[in-house]
Parts: structure tokens; sequence; C-alpha cells
């Protein structure tokens, strides 16, 4: 910074830029609070359907949401300018108190270009002479020094800022210059660190490099500037070095152990920063995915994709990044598998090659493991991935289908859940233990659940997780037809079964739809907010049953059918005139006994065929016992005030009345109830003991259904204030027919002679 830019700066313009910043800071407080209840709450709350439920609703989320980050970043923009403001001021204030010192010990200072002379008197003179001279030159550039860098700083802090997003704001928060360059410093820092030869990485280093990227990993501004600085073929080069132990034998000694960590805090880094809209991460992304193909270096077998898919194991990578990485990665095993004929082969993990994965759940050779984790975490590019065309009729392959009218086997068109849930070959890969891997298979399952369902695996859907769009819908039909098609694609992996059981949850009002016996649509009996899943009732049926026979699957249903159920309930009791079911000479109360039998019929009938399912591995599978159902059960209650199973979650049509208005006190606090009773074990069925501590027979399970579907009437009834006995017992009766429906359906579908889709009994 010039001397007399400095000296003379009149600092009005920058008081008004904070004065207009911060009465901002107010109108935004206010579009804030507009966006939150009215634009968002009102969208929330109204009536979506068809195309406006999947996408006008959550484009309508998503701008609310942009007034927040609006917020933010005004609000560091203000606090930047502000602080900027302070500091300049306390320089200036330095500056001129240093002259006037220096002009009571008779030295003179006068401006000179850019900079400044210090000019001692000749008579009288300086105390110390020319000593003090030379301590007033380096005073005064020191404070003019701290100048620019607070000016230089700031300049840069405010534009990194801005550049994060070429549309809308970023959520970045910084309460100072300071927090803001100082980030910016420490990315270039580290980045420095990365870029060396990981023969020359001390430990020390390696140290600051992992505390630094666990503090500022989600960082927006640090996270980009530590891509950008690193760039992309820097970042696959470090992670290979550093975990082949013969780049720097001593460091790999004495910090194996913090790999993992390394790993996590890089991945979350990188993460961070592929959601920056700045030229420099989009020339990022692309030569990342360009990489993915080739060797790290020249005298390397390992592949740029099997590196980086172990730096997105965690975090949410940018969804149109992650698309891209996923073609160009599928198109690359297409290559090296000729079309999927060869298995995965190639991404086998031979002995010298380095373990890219440092989680102990496999060794990281396959890439598609550590990108399957990725898409588990980001549900819209998972849902694209999936329905993504992998094979079609016109490429060379063998997969073979039948076709519908002929029934002779005819080449296949497959897209990437078909490939990789039903014939991809997947290498073998072993854990830390030295045990047969289940990361690749159990990722799979992960991926689908956020593919299916719009939200993150592992998490339970929020108010503001979206309706199911036409892509999710479709690939959860495609799963339970799968499934259904051949029962061990899940029951020989059933550790898949918790993320399969979790989509069943959530898409209870297609499932039940599709077992509603009167062969209609049954849009105003079991709503769908959104698209909805058009299951056949074969697959549904030899679906339940097989997700019924793993603990996690069961529950997650048996939960999630519950919740379904009470809360349907509940709001038919409020609103008694929703569901008509018969002529004009049906009165409203008939109407409304029908609307409770019919629900209950299918929730005894889903019950049925998971608890044929659960009693069946109680008698075949060795290990598989009451006990551990019980305990899964238990786990769900968890699920308690999360609204499971009523359609992802929302607020969806079971909860909304005439006119878009919310029916008043339905906020799941019947469904809160049984839940609560299930997982806790208090409700009891005639004989006082608790439901589904003794599910190995089948009649106890009959039992307990009953006795679920008549407490889940007589508590909707009593939370919309419009209970009757009558009816409660009426939804009994039909929970008893429902049941028996799910032992029919079993003995057509399941255990008829000449199925082949019949589950033989192990020996």
């Amino acid at each position: 910074m010039d001397f007399e830019a400095l000296h003379s700066a009149n600092f009005k313009t920058l008081d008004d830029a904070v004065d207009g910043w911060t009465k901002m800071l107010d109108k935004l407080t206010d579009l804030k609070k507009d966006a939150k209840d009215g634009l968002h709450g009102k969208a929330s709350k109204a009536n979506w359907a068809g195309y406006n439920a999947t996408v006008s609703r959550e484009f309508i989320g998503k701008t609310a949401e942009e007034f927040n980050d609006a917020y933010t970043q005004a609000e560091s923009i203000r606090n930047i300018i502000r602080d900027t403001q302070g500091e300049l001021k306390t320089q200036q204030r330095l500056l001129k108190e240093a002259i006037e010192r220096g002009r009571g010990n008779h030295m003179s200072v006068k401006s000179a270009g850019s900079g400044f002379t210090v000019t001692p008197n000749p008579d009288p003179k300086p105390a110390n002479g020319q000593k003090d001279v030379d301590e007033l030159r380096g005073e005064l550039q020191g404070i003019l020094n701290t100048a620019t860098e607070i000016d230089s700083t700031a300049s840069t802090s405010l534009k990194a800022l801005v550049d994060l997003t070429d549309y809308g704001f970023s959520g970045q928060k910084y309460a100072d210059r300071d927090s803001a360059a100082n980030a910016i410093k420490e990315a270039e820092n580290l980045a420095r660190i990365a870029k060396k030869n990981p023969e020359d990485l001390t430990v020390k280093e390696f140290d600051a490099l992992n505390a630094g990227l666990k503090k500022y990993s989600g960082d927006e501004l640090f996270s980009e500037r530590f891509a950008e600085q690193l760039d992309a073929k820097g970042t696959l080069e470090f992670w290979a070095g550093i975990t082949d132990p013969h780049n720097n034998s001593r460091l790999y000694r004495d910090r194996a152990e913090q790999l993992g960590d390394l790993q996590k805090n890089l991945s979350l880094t990188l993460a961070t920063a592929t959601q920056a809209d700045t030229p420099e991460m989009r020339r990022w992304t692309i030569e990342m995915t360009d990489l993915g193909s080739q060797p790290i270096h020249k005298n390397s077998t390992t592949q740029g994709f099997q590196v980086m898919s172990n730096l997105m194991r965690w975090g949410n990578f940018d969804d149109q990044f992650l698309k891209s990485y996923g073609t160009e990665l599928m198109e690359t095993e297409k290559a090296a598998t000729s079309n999927g004929r060869h298995g995965a082969t190639v991404w086998t993990h031979m002995g010298m090659d380095p373990n890219l994965n440092r989680t102990g759940e496999d060794s990281g050779s396959d890439p598609v493991i550590g990108y399957l984790k990725a898409l588990s975490n980001s549900p819209d590019a998972a849902t694209d991935f999936f329905n993504e065309s992998f094979l079609s009729t016109n490429e060379d392959h063998d997969f073979k289908e039948k076709d519908e009218d002929t029934g002779k086997e005819v080449k296949a068109s497959l897209s990437n859940f078909n490939y990789l849930f039903e014939e991809r070959d997947w290498p073998q890969e072993q854990d830390k233990d030295n045990n047969d891997s289940i990361s690749g298979r159990n990722n799979l399952a992960a991926a689908l659940e956020a593919a299916t369902t719009g939200h993150p695996a592992g998490e339970l859907p929020t108010l503001d997780t979206p309706a199911h769009n036409a892509g999710q819908a479709e690939l959860a039909k495609n799963l339970i037809a799968s499934i259904s098609e051949d029962p061990k694609r899940l029951t020989e992996y059933s550790y898949m079964s918790d993320s399969v059981g979790q989509i069943a949850a959530e898409y209870m009002p297609d499932i039940n739809r599709s077992m509603y016996p009167s062969g209609k649509v049954g849009d105003d009996l079991f709503p769908v907010v959104g698209n909805a899943a058009r299951i056949d009732e074969v697959d549904v049926t030899r679906f339940l049953y097989t997700v019924g026979q793993n603990p996690e699957g069961y529950a997650a249903v048996n939960v999630g059918q519950a919740s379904y159920t009470t809360s349907l309930m509940e709001y038919h009791f409020a609103n008694p005139d929703a569901f008509v079911a018969g002529d004009k000479t049906y009165s409203v109360n008939d109407n409304l006994k029908q609307a409770i039998e019919d629900v209950a019929r299918v929730s005894a009938e889903t019950q049925g065929t998971i608890g044929a399912g659960r009693a069946y591995a109680s008698e075949v599978e060795s290990g598989v016992k009451d006990q551990d159902f019980n305990d899964a059960i238990e786990t769900t209650s968890t699920w308690v005030g999360a609204g499971v199973g009523i359609g992802v979650g929302l607020l969806t049509a079971p909860f909304i009345g005439p006119g878009g208005i919310v029916a008043g006190g339905l906020a799941g606090t019947a469904a809160d109830e049984i839940i609560g009773g299930i997982s806790e074990g208090l409700i009891k069925d005639s004989t006082g003991e608790v439901i589904y501590r003794n599910g190995q027979e089948i009649d106890a399970t009959r039992q307990s259904t009953y006795t679920l579907v008549e407490a889940a009437a007589e508590k909707a009834g009593e939370g919309a204030k419009n209970s009757s006995p009558a009816i409660v017992a009426a939804a009994a009766v039909a929970a008893e027919q429902g049941f028996n429906n799910a032992h029919t359906n079993r003995k057509d579908y399941i255990d008829g002679e000449g199925n082949p889709q019949q589950l033989e009994k192990k020996e």
C-alpha cells in the first residue's frame, strides 16, 4: 500500500459499505423468514401432484434455502469489510502517531512517490542520530507492510468467496478477515506439503497435513484453494505415493495407523471443493475424470479411478462430477471386461499393489466400491447413475433375457443397476481380518437406498425430503422385481437387507397399493405424492417374504408398515369423507369403516408375508434366532418422531385435508406410540406376551398382527378425536382376513409346485 494512500485515506467509502451491508442483513433477515415460513412452508403443506410434486416443490425448497445462503454470504462479506475497515484505521493511526513521535525527535517524514523519506533535522539532531532515523523508517515500513497485507488478503478473500458460486450464494460463514485469509493461506501451505515427493515427507509434515485437513475440510475457501493448488494429477500422485510403503518406509512405519484418518479428511476436503463453481474446480473435475482410466505414472499399473474412488468415500461430492465420473468408470470397466464377459478381475488386488483404502473393509483396488460409497451420500447422482444404460441390445455382449411374448431368450439391455446388482462378477476382496469383504455389495445396497429414497443412506427422511420422482420410483420397482425374480440376490448377501428394508419402509404407500385386493389403484385410500412405483402383487409378495428372512430387513418393513398403517388410519379417522367406498347409499361412517378395514387388511397381509419369511429363517437358517429379530426391532426406537413410512417422511397426502390444509395434530402422534410400543416391547397380545417375542411359530405372528392392527386403529381414532370401538373391532376382523390372504399368496406365489422362484430350504 502507498504511504500517501494510507496516510490520507478517507474511510467514508468503507464506512458506507459496512453500513450498507448491515442494512442488507436486516432486509435479508425478513426475506429469509418469509422464505422459510411463507414460500417453503406453504410449498410443504400444498397438495402437490404429478410433476409439481417432484420438481416444483423441490425447486421451491432449494430456492428458499438460497435465502439462508444469501444471508450467510452477506454476513461474511460484511464481517470481512468491517474487520478490514477497523484494521486499516488502526494502521493509519499508528502511522500518524509514529510520524508525530519522529517530529518530536527532530525528524520529518514526507511522501516520495509510492514510498516515503525520513529526514533528520540538522540542528538540533535526533537524540541518537542515524539510529533513530533507521528505527523510524523501519517502524513506518512495518506499518505499511501490515496495511498492505490487510488490504491484499481482504481483496483475495472477498473475491474467492464471491467466486465460489457462479449462480446463487455460498453458505460459508466467516467472522472476520483473518479467518478467511488464514483459510486460504493454510490451504496453500498444506498443498505445498502434499505436492512434495512422498520420499521426502516428514512425520511432522504428515501430522500438519492431517490436522489441517481435519480442521478445514468443511471450509469452502480452504477446500477449493487446496484442491486447485494440488490439482487433479497431484491429488492422485499424493495418495498413491503415500500409501505405498516402499516410497517412505520410515513415515509409513510411524504413521500407517493414521492413514485412515488422512484418507477421510482428504475425502471430505475434496468433496467440499467440488461444490465450488469456480473455473479452477470445473477444470479439476474434468481432468480427474479424464485421468481415471490412465496409469498414475508410466511404470504403474494403478489407474486413476482406483486412487480417486478411495478419496470419495466420505462427503457430498458434486452431482455432475459424480455422474461424469461414473459414466467414464463404467466405460472403462466395459473395455476391460469385454462388455462384462470376463468379470471385473481387472480390479483384483495383487500382492504388490498398495492398499489404497485404509478403512480395513477392502483393499481399494476395485474403484466401483469407493464410487458406490460416494453415491450413497449423493441421492440425485445415484438415481441417475443406476438408471443409466450399461449395455444396449446393439452392443456385443452375452447377457440374455426372456422375451415376454415368445418366451425365447433374446439379447438383453442392461442398466447400471441391472449390471451391478444382477450380473457383475465382483473381484474377490479381503478385509483387514482376512475374511471375505462385504463392502462391495454393501456399498451397492447403500447407494441404492440413496437412489430410491432421495436422502443419504443411513439417514431417515425429513419434511424436506422430496417426493419420489419417476427415476426413483422406477428403480425401486426394478429392485423389487429383481429380488422377486431371484431371491438369492438378497438372501446370499443378507447384509444388504438393512438398506433394502429401509427402501421398502419408504415405499409403503406403493407396496400397499399393489396388495389392495379390489384391484383398484387406491388413490384415495393409499395416496401417493409424487410418482408411484407400479409394482406387481406377485413381485411384492416374493420380495417381502425374502426381506422378512433377515432381522434388519424384517424390522425395517415391520415398523415402517406399522407407522404407515397408523398414520393412514389416523388421517381417515380425521377425514371420514376422504374415501368413498360405495354408492350414494353409503354414509360417511360406512365409508370410514370400509377405509379402516381395507387399510387393516392390507397391513396384515404385509405383516403376514414378512412374518412367514421370519418363520422360515428361524426354522431353517442356522444362527438366525428370535432374539436376533427382536434385537433388530429394538433398534427402530430411533424412528419415533421421524415420520418413517408415510411417503418419504414429508407432509404427504395422508396428512393433507381439503384445500391443501395440513390435518391438525396429526404429526405422527399415534404412529409414534405404536413404534415406541413395538421397539420397547410394550404392546402385548391376549396371552400377555409382548409382540414379536415368539415369532418362530407362525400362529404367534398371526396373533401379534391382529393385536398390532387393532392397537393401531384404536390409537389412530383417539389421535384424530373420532374414536369408534365398532370400527376398531372391524379392523381386527379385517386383519385376520389379510393375514389369511398372505398365507394364500405364499402358497400361490412362493410354495407352488413348478414355480421357478420357489425358495428351497437349505440342507
